[in-house]
């Protein structure tokens, strides 16, 4: 009995000095469900295992140059806007081409874009637009590009060894509670480099030093895998996604899509290449039919023709959402309930 009056007494102390909640039992926070912003790539949506990119967590994606690591995260934030939320694209690489944002489905005209000098004032405006709590998505383009203030001052040879990754584990630091307080999803993009003197297993690794790695939720290695034809013009990528890290479902998942030069994401190819694999979507040799209704002869013929016909590629996606619990009505349920 006396320890229970001793707990009562802290734990009205506790509340007292830090606010109501601020300790509670585990049992009694029962907003478990994780609210999501969906990646505009069902295949991807399923491989993540939430529906989409968590709300409240810090993600990371990084690939090799030109692998559609920015599409990703563009499509990412016109899901958001879809949705009626804002986003912020945080252009470190002075590199955002607003007509290919507006091709992938981005609304420019309310999407907030800065393009810092520093790379601390980059964080700082990340951590004042999540501190707001009126941010849904925030993407940092990219972690490489984030330059200390001190290399930017500096003479060009200068050595400035660890500085950008003490910038990171600091910013970190600040912004993990405040992304989570907020229910902000906050993309990092970033590149690759390889380390010096691996003679065994992976010599690539990310920049901006560990501090990222630890504290994404979700991790995603996007790889260029082969280029996609039309005759003798190359008309886009094959692209396969490896969610490396997930703290909010099993790992290791793939997901392979289209990213079609100056269109983004092919959601035509997502729906026919999950309907073909769950036997929704009929193959027999190279035709492609749906409820004996034939598709078109050719993947690209078929892909071709749920775009002319958006009614039959909405109830091809409705039996794959079926199939993986993905319904879109739960979807908005769980926001609805989470913003309540």
């Amino acid at each position: 009995m006396e320890k229970k009056k001793a707990l009562d007494m802290a734990l009205h102390q506790i509340e007292r000095q830090f606010g109501k909640g601020s300790v509670m039992k585990l049992g009694e926070n029962t907003n478990f469900s994780v609210s999501t912003v969906p990646s505009g790539c069902l295949d991807l949506d399923i491989a993540l295992g939430t529906g989409g990119f968590p709300r409240g967590r810090i993600i990371e994606i990084y690939g090799p140059e030109s692998s559609g690591k920015t599409t990703v995260a563009l499509h990412a934030i016109a899901e958001a806007q879809k949705n009626g939320g804002t986003a912020a694209f945080i252009d470190a690489e002075h590199a955002l081409d607003p007509v290919y944002a507006k091709a992938l489905g981005v609304n420019i005209d309310e999407l907030y874009v800065s393009q810092p000098d520093t790379g601390e004032q980059a964080l700082e405006i990340a951590e004042a637009l999540v501190r707001s709590g009126a941010i849904d998505i925030v993407v940092v383009d990219s972690v490489a590009a984030l330059v200390p203030k001190a290399e930017i001052e500096g003479e060009m040879g200068d050595s400035h060894v660890g500085l950008q990754a003490r910038l990171m584990s600091q910013a970190l630091r600040k912004l993990s509670g405040a992304i989570s307080k907020s229910k902000t999803t906050a993309i990092f993009i970033n590149q690759l480099r390889e380390k010096v003197g691996v003679m065994f297993g992976n010599p690539e690794t990310t920049t901006g030093g560990r501090a990222l790695k630890f504290y994404s939720s979700v991790r995603l290695d996007v790889r260029r895998i082969e280029t996609l034809k039309q005759g003798q013009d190359m008309v886009g990528n094959r692209t396969r996604v490896k969610i490396v890290k997930n703290k909010l479902a099993p790992p290791f998942k793939k997901a392979e899509f289209d990213i079609m030069y100056g269109e983004g994401i092919s959601k035509e190819g997502c729906i026919l290449d999950l309907g073909a694999g769950l036997d929704i979507v009929n193959k027999s040799g190279a035709w492609y039919s749906f409820d004996k209704e034939r598709l078109g002869q050719g993947r690209e013929n078929a892909k071709q023709y749920l775009k002319d016909n958006p009614d039959i590629l909405q109830t091809i996606e409705q039996k794959i959402r079926k199939h993986y619990n993905l319904s879109v009505d739960a979807q908005e349920e769980a926001e609805t309930e989470q913003a309540e």
